[in-house]
């Protein structure tokens, strides 16, 4: 046989195409799993506007699986407003238990993760970021707890809620990031328990709304301020040293999470630090009354200050 014989004939030659239903189909896997991501986005866009902010100036590696990570925390978080009734959250806490399990189950396939564009996603996530599972598992627990509990006893129980429902984002964000490093750690922790006070503090007119009272109650008792003055709103000066006293823990660990020399790439991981601090200083020049108007209007000014934070590598 010549070599002419191998010489292909393009006017007879017909290419071999796929067929349509196959590239149908791969179109469809595409659109579903930029369809869940843009879920997660958008579900933290709109309920952690300002992590989301602070997200997005995230590097691209980190950004996408960050995103799915808060995006978890946000619809465990949303389970306690969605429901009055406690067994009705029991069950969808123990759903997201019941599929952290699913992920990490051995030779796991994402065709066995419920249909969930969260648990989808987050299956991605862990699989190739390794993500610690425990903190995922704090996330839930800590919620659970407060769902059994109703309150805090104590400002240390409020730390130890903080440290789980916040902190374990960022230990997850820095295995995301592939950080180990004690110091970034440690700052993680008190960042977390900065960001957590804060967010008890802010939330105190929507715990209001929904009859239940999460500040500290011992804290409430050393300044003779009752239950029911906290869900009536009622502005004294004992309910602001109340509120002082509260977030001088929280500007304390603020300040800690600051002051230590973490490795350069994980700055831009605790960027929400920049907005911690911004409500902190607000509350302070509203002589730390909790209710006042405007500390329930959103900062115009985070975003410019979350990039300047960034270009500046600083948090």
């Amino acid at each position: 046989m010549g070599l002419g014989s191998n010489i292909i004939n393009f006017k007879t030659y017909k290419i071999l195409k796929m067929p349509a239903f196959t590239t149908r189909f791969l179109s469809k896997i595409a659109e579903s799993n930029q369809d869940s991501l843009n879920y997660c986005a958008n579900l933290v866009r709109q309920h952690d506007y300002e992590n989301f902010l602070a997200t997005l100036l995230l590097t691209k590696a980190v950004r996408s699986p960050t995103l799915v990570v808060r995006a978890f925390n946000v619809e465990v978080a949303r389970i306690q407003d969605q429901t009055t009734d406690s067994q009705t959250a029991a069950f969808r806490l123990q759903f997201w238990n019941d599929t952290l399990k699913l992920l990490y189950k051995n030779d796991q396939t994402l065709k066995n993760i419920p249909a969930n564009p969260i648990a989808q996603e987050l299956f991605k996530v862990c699989n190739s970021c390794k993500l610690p599972k425990r903190y995922l598992e704090r996330l839930i627990t800590a919620r659970g707890n407060i769902l059994k509990s109703k309150h805090f006893q104590s400002l240390e129980d409020l730390e130890k809620y903080a440290e789980d429902s916040v902190s374990s984002i960022y230990y997850l964000i820095l295995s995301i990031s592939d950080v180990t490093n004690v110091h970034a750690d440690h700052a993680a922790s008190h960042l977390g328990k900065a960001q957590g006070i804060v967010n008890i503090l802010r939330s105190v007119h929507v715990a209001s709304y929904h009859k239940t009272v999460t500040l500290p109650m011992n804290t409430l008792m050393k300044y003779g301020i009752s239950q029911e003055n906290v869900l009536r709103g009622i502005d004294n000066e004992n309910m602001r040293n109340v509120a002082f006293e509260i977030a001088t823990r929280a500007n304390s660990h603020l300040e800690k999470a600051q002051a230590i020399d973490v490795p350069k790439k994980t700055k831009q991981i605790f960027l929400p630090a920049v907005a911690v601090n911004a409500y902190l200083k607000k509350l302070q020049k509203c002589n730390f009354n909790l209710y006042d108007k405007s500390l329930q209007l959103g900062n115009s000014t985070l975003p410019l200050n979350l990039y300047y934070n960034r270009l500046m590598n600083k948090y």
